[in-house]
């Protein structure tokens, strides 16, 4: 074990316990060695030509997160107006973001030109540099459950706002907008499940063998 890091739940328990947190930061402040443990975990993430085309923005600015934030409630309402009836009803009690709530945001942008010209693998699959900077996101998001710190990744934004926003260069996508921090509890059930917008698929429906539709 590595000096200073306490033990850990096993891999599979945290995949399970991992939550899309929302409502449940409490605001208080991430130790630098955990967050630098975090960040490594990400930027240990496997990338196609080990072009590791990602970069990590941590957000702490109050009036950013908050010029953000109204950005976000206005998307939001956007796609409300979007809904009727039941599904109207179920989303107003949908909490959609933790900006303002989370300790600080990290967002994780896209950089294609890292490694080019030639980028080992990416030749015939043009978007496997983007699925490298998920595969980040991911190893940040188990990392941060493993540390008891919440993640929770906004996706009601314009990317050209975000972009803006944050000084982003063009030609350098902004991936995701994570909130992170120490929370109060992992909610047992996703939050979109307990509220009923959709319910997990069974594992037997989405495994096929050997070609689509065969299971």
């Amino acid at each position: 074990m590595l000096p200073g890091v306490i033990e850990q739940p096993g891999l599979y328990e945290v995949i399970q316990r991992r939550r899309d947190v929302r409502a449940e930061f409490t605001g208080e402040p991430v130790d630098d060695a955990v967050l630098t443990r975090v960040l490594t975990a990400a930027h240990a993430a496997p990338s196609v030509g080990m072009s590791q085309p990602w970069d990590f923005i941590l957000v702490r600015d109050k009036d950013i997160r908050t010029e953000f934030h109204t950005h976000v409630r206005n998307e939001r309402d956007v796609f409300a107006s979007t809904l009727d009836g039941e599904r109207a009803d179920t989303f107003s009690r949908i909490k959609i973001d933790g900006i303002l709530a989370s300790s600080l945001s990290v967002v994780v942008t896209y950089d294609p030109s890292r490694g080019s010209p030639a980028v080992l693998g990416r030749h015939a699959i043009a978007d496997a540099g983007l699925y490298s900077v998920c595969l980040a996101i991911q190893n940040l998001w188990l990392a941060a459950t493993a540390e008891q710190l919440g993640v929770g990744w906004v996706s009601f934004y314009r990317e050209e706002f975000l972009r803006e926003l944050l000084d982003i260069p063009q030609g350098i996508r902004p991936v995701a907008w994570l909130c992170l921090g120490p929370v109060s509890q992992f909610q047992q059930v996703p939050d979109l499940e307990r509220h009923g917008w959709r319910a997990r698929t069974p594992l037997g429906d989405v495994v096929h063998m050997d070609r689509f539709g065969a299971h």
